[in-house]
C-alpha cells in the first residue's frame, strides 16, 4: 500500500473538470498513479461548500466530501468561459491523454472545446462526458440529482419494505451518492476500453456517458426480468429483489444487531439442513428441524417459510458476532449487518491495510482515508497527496510545464482567468 513504485496508469494525464457526477471516476485513476489535473474555476468549485466539515467548521479547504473524493489529484484554476481561460486550457489539452468533464450536454462545444477540436491537434486524446442523461435525447437538458436517477433508473423501485412487513411503504433510495458512483464505474471502463483501443491504433475517442443509462444498466435483474417476462420485481425487505414471494432473510439478534442470511438460510439442501439442525440443536433450538421428512427435497421446497421462523427465533436467542462466525463455520453465506465504527475496527480490512494514512502538511495532521478495492503486486494503488488547495499547482503546472512566465501567469490572473 505504501510503495512508491508508480502505478498501473503512470504516465496518463487527465485533466478532470468534474463535479459531483464524475469526480469520483478521477479518484478512480488517480490513485492509480494517473495524473489527474483538477480544474476548478478561480475561487474553487462547489463541491468544496458540501459538508461535513474538518472540525465542523465550513469552508472550501475544510470539505471533508472534497478530501475524499480527489485525493492523488494537482489542482489548478481556470476559467475556461473567458478566451484566455480557454487558449490555457487548449495548451493543456495538446498534453493530456484524456479530458474527463461533466458540464451540461453541449456545454463544452458551446465554448469551442469540443472533442473534434481539442483532437484535431491531440489526435490519441480521449474525451469522456458524464451527463444526467447523455449529448441527445428528450431527457438531454432535463435537471437532475443523485435522488432522481435512482428512481429514473429502476433501483428505488426495488428498494425498500415489501409489502408483507410495511404495508402501503414508499420506495427508498439507497444512500450514498449511489448514481454518481455508479456512473463513475462506468465511465472508468470505457476509459479504460479506449486505452486499449488507442494502444492498437493511435486513435483516441469520444465516449458520451448517461448517468442515466448506467444506473438503468444497473438494476440486477428488473430490467432483464420484465424484457424477458413481463414481470415486475417486489421489494422484500433486507434481501434481493425478485417477482416471486420469498421468505424474510434478516433477522434481529439478542444484542440489537441484525443478520443477513440468504433465501431460506443459505438455499438449504438435505446436507445442509442436517448440518444447520444439529448446530442449532445444541442450543435446544432446531425445532423440528432434525425430523427425517426434511431430507426430502420436496418437503424442504414447500418449507421455506418455516425454516426462516426457525432461524429468526435462533437468532433472537444468540449474540449477532456468535450467530455470523458460527454459521461462517459451518459454510453457511451469512453476514453481519455493521455498523460504521465496526467496519472501521474490521480485523479483516485492518489485516489487509485497507485505511491509509494521509498527510496534510498545511494543518500539521494526519487522517485516515479508506483504501482501494484490490491490492496490485507490480503497480500499486497509493494515495500520493491529499486533494489539492484551490489553484495550488497553478505555478507547478502553467508556469513550469507549460512555460507561462509570472507575468503571464499575473496577467491572466488580473483578467480573472485563473
Amino acid at each position: 500500500m505504501t510503495s512508491q513504485m508508480p502505478g498501473p496508469l503512470a504516465g496518463f494525464r487527465v485533466l478532470e473538470l468534474t463535479g459531483e457526477h464524475a469526480q469520483f471516476c478521477g479518484k478512480l485513476m488517480a490513485d492509480l498513479g494517473a495524473d489527474v489535473i483538477k480544474i476548478e474555476p478561480p475561487g474553487g468549485q462547489e463541491t468544496r461548500e458540501v459538508g461535513p466539515f474538518l472540525d465542523d467548521q465550513a469552508g472550501p479547504e475544510r470539505s471533508l466530501y472534497f478530501w475524499h473524493y480527489n485525493t492523488s489529484k494537482r489542482g489548478i484554476t481556470l476559467d475556461i468561459t473567458k478566451p484566455e481561460g480557454q487558449e490555457v486550457f487548449r495548451k493543456l489539452a495538446a498534453t493530456a491523454g484524456l479530458v474527463l468533464e461533466s458540464f451540461p450536454a453541449g456545454y463544452m462545444p458551446s465554448l469551442g472545446l469540443s472533442y473534434d477540436s481539442l483532437s484535431a491537434d491531440n489526435p490519441g486524446l480521449i474525451m469522456c462526458s458524464v451527463t444526467p442523461f447523455g449529448q441527445d435525447g428528450p431527457w438531454r437538458d432535463y435537471q437532475t440529482s443523485d435522488l432522481l436517477h435512482l428512481a429514473a433508473g429502476g433501483q428505488m423501485a426495488s428498494s425498500g419494505y415489501d409489502v408483507e412487513d410495511v404495508p402501503d411503504a414508499p420506495p427508498i433510495a439507497p444512500g450514498g451518492g449511489n448514481a454518481w458512483h455508479i456512473a463513475s464505474h462506468y465511465a472508468y471502463i470505457g476509459i479504460m476500453g479506449a486505452l486499449y483501443h488507442r494502444d492498437f491504433t493511435g486513435e483516441g475517442q469520444y465516449i458520451d456517458v448517461s448517468v442515466h443509462e448506467a444506473c438503468s444498466l444497473t438494476t440486477e435483474g428488473a430490467i432483464a426480468i420484465y424484457l424477458s417476462t413481463g414481470e415486475v420485481v417486489r421489494r422484500h425487505t433486507g434481501r434481493h429483489a425478485s417477482a416471486d414471494m420469498s421468505p424474510g432473510i434478516q433477522h434481529a439478534t439478542n444484542d440489537g444487531g441484525y443478520i443477513n442470511t440468504t433465501r431460506s438460510g443459505s438455499n438449504l439442501n438435505a446436507a445442509r439442513i442436517k448440518v444447520l439442525a444439529e448446530w442449532m440443536d445444541e442450543h435446544g433450538l432446531a425445532q423440528d428441524l432434525l425430523d427425517e421428512k426434511y431430507q426430502d427435497p420436496a418437503v424442504i421446497e414447500e418449507s421455506g417459510q418455516h425454516f426462516a421462523d426457525v432461524l429468526k427465533n435462533f437468532f433472537a436467542n444468540m449474540p449477532l458476532m456468535e450467530a455470523y462466525e458460527g454459521g461462517q463455520e459451518l459454510n453457511f453465506p451469512w453476514g453481519a449487518i455493521r455498523t460504521m465504527g465496526e467496519i472501521i475496527g474490521d480485523p479483516h480490512l485492518e489485516d489487509r491495510e485497507f485505511f491509509v494514512p494521509v498527510e496534510h502538511p498545511e494543518l500539521g495532521r494526519e487522517f485516515t482515508y479508506p483504501g482501494p478495492a484490490a491490492i496490485y503486486n507490480a503497480s500499486p494503488w497509493r494515495i500520493s497527496r491529499r486533494a489539492p488547495l484551490i489553484g495550488e499547482h497553478n505555478e507547478e503546472i502553467l508556469g513550469g510545464e507549460l512555460g507561462f512566465s509570472k507575468s503571464d501567469l499575473e496577467a491572466l490572473k488580473k483578467l480573472g482567468a485563473i
